[in-house]
């Protein structure tokens, strides 16, 4: 059941913590699993099966910390200061629900699965794994862009020296927590400084150019929702934004559940291990394979990525 954010709002905030009513097929320990991807992440920071992470309330910093309360509950808890309004507080828990992906009816995409030769395996054994979602469509942008054409620890070295130098920071209990960088605190001079992080010149030039198509208004994501048809069409005529850039950011930011990288390595890798295929499938197969899940592509990939790691 999906519990609308003006009624947990009334009941399930108390005092220093907020408590979520967890749709069914939800699975913490997968939350944790893939937000341990990396020891050098610098967005939020994990200890004794607890997610720290910083939050931008117009310009006000809370920290807040994210655990399991219970099997039908998830609990938020304020672990310096409290929100100062009931603005904030719904602003928290909207914030949870998409980066947590808490209001997508799993159940339908495991009732086309249940009986499916590829999947069913993969969906039982992951049983409860939702994407986790990267709400900020500046950011996702950018962590999509960082990620092209290089490996994962990179990736994360790359974001990491990015987000220290145009982000803000937090201090509490003798650690930084940061948040991503706005697109506002990018200009023309900010190439030169991604270059000097080991940013290619183009990859610099996509960021800060996606930044001014933010800071203008030509990206939005509160108008791109509307029609995700025309927010595809509309990502796709940015400079350094291609068809698997694109997609990534429909698929974590905008939470289409059709969104569907195709051309993306490693589900072309899963998929050859999974079907015990001597080369990786052609994009035509790809999509004949796909044309069952229609309208739930962005989870088979999640799903098949995760297969992926557990034989890396």
């Amino acid at each position: 059941m999906i519990t609308s954010t003006e009624d947990m709002l009334a009941t399930n905030f108390k005092q220093d913590a907020i408590f979520l009513p967890l749709p069914e097929a939800f699975c913490f320990q997968e939350v944790l699993h893939y937000l341990s991807r990396s020891s050098i992440e610098v967005l939020h920071y994990i200890e004794c099966n607890k997610i720290y992470k910083l939050l931008d309330l117009n310009g006000d910093m809370i920290l807040i910390e994210v655990s399991q309360s219970n099997d039908s509950t998830l609990q938020i808890t304020f672990v310096d200061k409290k929100p100062t309004s009931k603005v904030d507080i719904q602003y928290i828990m909207q914030y949870v629900n998409d980066w947590l992906g808490l209001n997508t009816d799993l159940l339908r995409f495991y009732k086309l699965a249940e009986n499916d030769p590829l999947l069913k395996d993969i969906v039982q054994r992951y049983y409860g794994l939702r994407i986790i979602g990267i709400p900020d469509l500046f950011e996702v942008l950018c962590w999509a862009v960082i990620g092209q054409q290089i490996n994962l620890t990179f990736a994360y070295t790359l974001k990491r020296r990015f987000v220290e130098a145009f982000g803000k920071s937090y201090e509490w209990k003798g650690r930084s927590f940061w948040l991503f960088p706005k697109a506002s605190q990018l200009n023309e001079d900010a190439i030169e400084q991604l270059r000097k992080m080991q940013f290619t010149q183009k990859k610099a030039e996509y960021i800060v150019g996606i930044a001014e198509e933010i800071k203008s208004g030509n990206l939005s994501k509160k108008l791109m929702l509307h029609d995700l048809k025309k927010a595809e069409r509309q990502l796709l005529s940015i400079r350094g934004i291609g068809p698997w850039t694109a997609h990534y950011a429909m698929m974590r930011c905008f939470r289409d559940c059709s969104a569907f990288p195709i051309g993306d390595v490693g589900l072309h890798n899963a998929l050859k291990r999974l079907l015990n295929l001597k080369e990786k499938p052609t994009l035509k197969e790809i999509e004949q394979m796909f044309i069952p899940w229609s309208g739930w592509e962005a989870y088979v990939v999640f799903y098949l990525w995760r297969g992926l790691e557990d034989v890396e």
